[in-house]
């Protein structure tokens, strides 16, 4: 214990120097992202050659092989222990023309850098890097072009201890086409039958009162002003470095010009019914169309936004180790019908990293990790039962497994505090109050 404190104060003093240090021969290379600049400062001071700089060299990379599977809106709360060379990954799938907005907030909120880090996942499952902050910008923003899954990682400096709070929302990407001050009444929405069924609706129906504006979704060009038999008088308007155009349709009254440019809430037109919307009520058609085609527009200006739920899992439990009441499972995700990842036996022991909603992200002894309802599980503090060691448990590892460190050897017949257990081995008190794993048999 006295080698390791040394080693961690010869560590923080180098990493004091090191953070001092403003320029040098590291800002002749360009990073990608604060996260590799960091790296870099590591490596040009030599911590890469100490065991903590290598493990956080090393976790950056495991981290992103075991990410919890997240659905959108998420909120959680966690807690990074310097000790411990922590870091998360998550991975979540968000709909094309959908917004994701990453939120992180910090206790302490200066000295305690997190960087992010965000990949798209390509079709053939390899990464790519489209996104990355430190917590001097908090925030990150990314339109989604595609249907999609994505990883985030979080991962403080090293040395740095502190609580966190991560909340990942989903918006459309695009501003919404009608100006109301109503809530919008969608209908009809893209793929429905029309004409008998001999035709697909290729956008969405929104319904408002006459002459209702209809306004640029985004920053851009308006490329056709026109009429059709099917959309009467259309606006058509390709958005700033973007590969599709929006459509416009119904119009009683067309406002904007041919090679206009136009920002977001500029009025293109006024709402009607002309071309096949005769006889319907007065509405707008709002389509999006690509090279290949009409995509879905809905997720691109969907008005509602949902919200992540509220977290109600104690956070006093962060950081903390923890045992399970009885038999339950570790499962894929926070929510009701989950995926079970296993099963954990009554008493098994699990570490608390992050709360969301009523469910604790917990990491078992082996590494695996999952959420857990925070109703099921217990703090240590009060032990299980005595027990009086055998001669196969006077070892106390502080890992449960036989080829970890050994921490101190006990004395047969002594009696220990059972805490709970993992797999093949018991953790256990003893009567110095020393924490650590015997063989449970």
């Amino acid at each position: 214990m006295q080698k390791m404190k040394l080693n961690l104060l010869l560590l923080s003093g180098c990493l004091l120097l090191f953070n001092s240090c403003k320029t040098g021969p590291i800002n002749l290379f360009k990073a990608t992202s604060p996260h590799e600049l960091y790296l870099r400062k590591l490596s040009t001071a030599g911590l890469d050659k100490t065991a903590m700089g290598r493990a956080w060299m090393d976790t950056s990379n495991q981290v992103l092989t075991n990410a919890v599977n997240i659905k959108l809106p998420y909120k959680e709360s966690g807690y990074f222990a310097a000790e411990r060379v922590p870091a998360s990954s998550y991975k979540f799938t968000v709909q094309r023309g959908q917004k994701i907005s990453i939120q992180l907030t910090k206790v302490p909120a200066r000295e305690f850098m997190i960087y992010m880090d965000v990949w798209e996942i390509l079709d053939n499952q390899s990464t790519k890097l489209i996104a990355s902050a430190d917590t001097l910008n908090s925030s990150l923003s990314i339109n989604a072009d595609e249907n999609r899954s994505y990883l985030l990682r979080l991962q403080p400096e090293l040395l740095r201890s502190g609580s966190y709070t991560l909340q990942i929302n989903t918006g459309p990407s695009l501003s919404f086409p009608v100006k109301t001050s109503s809530k919008p009444r969608i209908e009809s929405l893209f793929g429905v039958g029309r004409d008998a069924d001999t035709r697909r609706h290729e956008g969405i129906d929104i319904f408002d009162a006459f002459h209702t504006p209809v306004i640029a979704s985004a920053n851009g060009t308006v490329t056709r002003v026109a009429e059709n038999k099917l959309g009467g008088l259309v606006v058509m308007m390709r958005p700033e470095g973007k590969d599709y155009t929006l459509y416009y349709a119904h119009l009683d009254k067309q406002i904007a010009k041919e090679g206009q440019q136009v920002l977001v809430g500029d009025t293109l037109g006024l709402m009607g019914k002309t071309g096949n919307a005769s006889t319907t009520a007065p509405h707008l058609h709002f389509g999006i169309y690509t090279g290949s085609g009409a995509i879905d527009p809905y997720p691109f200006v969907n008005p509602t936004m949902k919200v992540a739920p509220p977290i109600l899992s104690s956070t006093e439990n962060l950081n903390a180790t923890l045992r399970s009441k009885e038999k339950t499972y570790l499962f894929e995700r926070d929510e009701p019908g989950s995926k079970p990842l296993l099963n954990l036996p009554a008493a098994t022991i699990l570490h608390i990293e992050a709360a969301a909603s009523s469910w604790y992200k917990a990491t078992l002894p082996n590494g695996k990790i999952g959420y857990i309802q925070s109703k099921d599980v217990l703090p240590v503090s009060t032990a299980l039962r005595r027990l009086r060691l055998s001669a196969d448990q006077v070892m106390m590892y502080d890992q449960p497994s036989g080829s970890a460190a050994v921490k101190k050897n006990l004395s047969v017949g002594s009696d220990v505090n059972l805490l709970g257990s993992f797999d093949t081995y018991y953790l256990i008190q003893d009567q110095n109050k020393e924490i650590g794993w015997i063989n449970a048999r």
